[in-house]
């Protein structure tokens, strides 16, 4: 079975508004493409995402449909652009709807549902912050189960202050963000390849029980 990259585009933009993160995206993507990796780009305004911190706030909240994708994909790549200096509100959102995936255990082993998948970030903006914002969105992702591979990240941004933004200022040309594109999905594809043949064996439930041991 063919593996597949899910790419969540945290723009603000609703379709069919252009989104330089979408822009940066498909660059990423035609990269996955050459290895062999199915893609599939969700942006998430374009959905009814619910706030809240559980995998289903009910009523019209669309998250649970993402989520099921979230879940079947071998890697994800949270794609956001940087607004005063920080992630954008949709990809802290992201995060916060994540956060439900801590109760749904294996019913064996314990790990969660991100146990087992390689993610990424992508970042877009006109100004300072890519730093930051890759270091929240990977360390976030890690504590949800994932696994992050070396330079795991790839970001545009132009000069301090407001500016042409990716498309605008030739960003599809940018040495290191190309280099940084392909380091990306290259780590990516293998250590989702790694991840598929060798499954984490760590099982959460025992290691609980012998904490509590040494905590009581």
């Amino acid at each position: 079975m063919a593996m597949k990259v899910l790419f969540l585009n945290c723009t603000l933009k609703k379709s069919p508004r252009v989104s330089n993160t979408r822009a940066l995206i498909d660059k990423a993507a035609a990269i996955f493409n050459e290895l062999g990796v199915e893609s599939e780009v969700i942006r998430v305004v374009d959905h009814n995402v619910a706030f809240g911190v559980s995998s289903d706030e009910g009523g019209e909240d669309e998250w649970p449909s993402i989520l099921t994708k979230i879940k079947a994909c071998d890697i994800i790549v949270i794609a956001t652009p940087i607004w005063f200096g920080v992630l954008s509100s949709v990809a802290k959102m992201v995060i916060e709807r994540l956060d439900g995936t801590y109760m749904e255990g294996d019913p064996e082993t314990g790990q969660y549902p991100l146990y087992g998948k390689a993610a990424g970030v992508i970042v877009t903006g006109n100004e300072d912050g890519a730093h930051d914002v890759c270091s929240t969105l990977l360390f976030n992702l890690t504590h949800l189960g994932c696994t992050v591979p070396p330079n795991a990240d790839c970001y545009w941004v132009g000069d301090a202050g407001p500016g042409p933004s990716y498309i605008e200022a030739g960003g599809d040309r940018h040495l290191y963000t190309n280099r940084t594109a392909r380091y990306m999905a290259h780590n990516l594809v293998y250590f989702a390849e790694l991840l598929r043949k060798n499954p984490i064996p760590t099982n959460l439930k025992k290691l609980d029980e012998e904490a509590k041991k040494v905590s009581d």
